[in-house]
């Protein structure tokens, strides 16, 4: 997974722990040979998930697990067949991505102290994760030569090894000037370990996706905001902002680094704000 599929490291150990679930299952049903594996085999795993009250979505992934690593099995000669293969999976609920409101992130935006190396780190990231909607490993594996501040984008690589540019604005352009020309040069200068990459922590060297998610809790609680906020928030607002003002889905998804447009589609909701804009506009009895 990690070599032919790139896959991220949370993925490989959710992968690997359903992996474990379904060899303690095999171990209780006293089942030695993966080759014993068979269609009732399957329905008796797939019982013991529901008796366990998993939601459809946890068990999907881990029939999409069993799916692929038997599929492995089989191109390796160690499998005579795929019980997996037939199974569907369960419906699961599509629910609405969590966004924040422009003047949530106007608070956010105001918190940082552009006057301390980390504070202009903080600034730069929280600017860059809104104006490019990227994901969070894609934001910390961010390296210097990956920014073009001519033309404004950032070339980003994503799940897969696929590679997408991102155009970023004004607002993202100052706040990263400001830090690579200032707190970055300060905070390089506390390590001793020579480095590329964009973002760093407080000892000079690169900061982890943890490192990310710490320092947004941090500017939630000086902005006194009470919604919780996460990268992948700031991610589902750049799609929910840029589809609500008109942006097209098919850009979205390009912009998103989205293989299909179904998983884009999932933005297509509108804030209440917009949909009562819009019926006021355009119903012929909304208004005298």
């Amino acid at each position: 997974m990690q070599i032919e599929k790139n896959a991220s490291p949370y993925t490989v150990k959710y992968y690997l722990n359903d992996l474990e679930i379904f060899f303690d299952f095999l171990n209780s049903e006293g089942i030695a040979d993966l080759k014993d594996v068979d269609q009732r085999v399957v329905r008796l795993f797939l019982n013991l998930l529901y008796d366990r009250r998993l939601s459809r979505r946890s068990v999907s992934r881990k029939i999409s697990t069993l799916r692929t690593f038997f599929k492995y099995l089989e191109r390796e000669n160690l499998s005579a067949g795929n019980p997996f293969v037939h199974i569907h999976l369960p419906k699961t609920d599509t629910a609405i991505p969590g966004f924040l409101y422009k003047e949530e992130l106007k608070k956010l935006f105001e918190v940082s102290d552009l006057t301390k190396p980390l504070g202009q780190r903080d600034q730069a990231i929280l600017e860059l994760l809104y104006a490019t909607g990227m994901r969070v490993s894609e934001c910390q594996q961010l390296t210097i030569d990956n920014i073009d501040f001519f033309i404004g984008t950032v070339f980003v690589k994503g799940k897969g090894r696929k590679e997408r540019y991102i155009p970023y604005g004004k607002f993202a352009e100052i706040a990263l000037e400001t830090y690579i020309q200032d707190g970055r040069k300060a905070l390089l200068s506390k390590s001793n370990q020579a480095t590329n990459a964009v973002f760093l922590n407080h000892r000079g060297t690169p900061i982890t996706t943890r490192g990310i998610r710490n320092l947004l809790n941090k500017m939630v609680e000086k902005a006194a905001l009470t919604v919780h906020v996460h990268p992948h928030k700031l991610r589902h607002t750049f799609a929910t902002h840029l589809l609500n003002e008109g942006a097209d889905l098919r850009s979205v998804q390009e912009l998103l680094g989205h293989e299909n447009l179904s998983t884009t589609q999932i933005y297509t909701h509108v804030t209440k704000d917009h949909l009562r804009s819009v019926y006021m506009k355009s119903h012929p009895r909304a208004n005298d």
